[in-house]
């Protein structure tokens, strides 16, 4: 399995703090925000990540996690032209991803706990999944992508609905097999002109295809100036270089 982690975008709903930097070097728990997802990789036992950034943020970046040996990691770095979407971000993956499964993460998503249920047998059993989404129950689901789930499969995933099936996000880590660039080469952009990863994830679930686990452990999606500061609060602050796991503030 390898590792895509996304740190596009604009971070326009963080103003002003992402004037000048990349919202995803901001520090929570003492370290910048994406070194969150890169240790969680590692301590699933992936070696090689990609981390897919904006055109002008490659540079920071790439000073700021090297050459990945600081996390056991090899990572590479791919730019994005322009905010398109997390589908069409994820599509830059594919000659890094090769034949092998991918675990994607956003990188303004902080889990304080193991992820190593989410991804235990799917590399290995392909009979009925080939797409797995990580869901929480969550007390606001209209400002996420909404999951609704009957008889143990995902029925639907609506983004941001008005009036909710369910209290399950579908939160910021995802697992795909190979042939997810070609469902990717499907998509139409959305109304807000971008390729979204819903639509990846649904027509895996129109196909049977779509699994699916639930994290119980603390979530937050530090994207906003309200849950980054939320974050903080969350995790104990960490030491530069140390691997230990998060540790959740009582």
């Amino acid at each position: 399995m390898r590792g895509v982690l996304l740190a596009g975008g604009t971070g326009s709903r963080m103003e002003p703090l992402t004037r000048a930097v990349n919202k995803h070097l901001l520090p929570v728990g003492g370290e910048p925000m994406l070194f969150h997802g890169l240790r969680h990789m590692a301590s699933l036992g992936l070696e090689d990540v990609m981390i897919v950034t904006g055109s002008y943020d490659v540079g920071a970046l790439a000073l700021a996690v090297g050459d990945g040996s600081e996390f056991g990691l090899e990572i590479s770095m791919r730019a994005q032209a322009r905010p398109g979407g997390i589908a069409q971000a994820l599509s830059l993956a594919r000659k890094f991803s090769g034949n092998d499964a991918l675990l994607v993460m956003l990188g303004d998503n902080i889990f304080a706990g193991d992820l190593t249920s989410f991804i235990q047998g799917f590399e290995t059993d392909s009979a009925t999944e080939d797409a797995r989404v990580l869901l929480k129950q969550v007390d606001d689901p209209r400002r996420y992508g909404v999951a609704e789930v009957r008889e143990g499969r995902v029925v639907s995933i609506e983004e941001k609905p008005d009036e909710p099936r369910s209290a399950l996000a579908v939160i910021g880590a995802y697992l795909y097999r190979p042939d997810v660039f070609d469902v990717v080469q499907t998509l139409r952009p959305s109304t807000r002109g971008e390729l979204e990863v819903s639509d990846i994830n649904e027509t895996y679930m129109r196909r049977g295809r779509l699994g699916h686990r639930e994290f119980s452990g603390p979530w937050i999606d530090a994207g906003t100036l309200a849950s980054y500061a939320k974050a903080n609060a969350m995790l104990a602050p960490v030491t530069l270089g140390h691997s230990a796991p998060l540790k959740v503030v009582a």
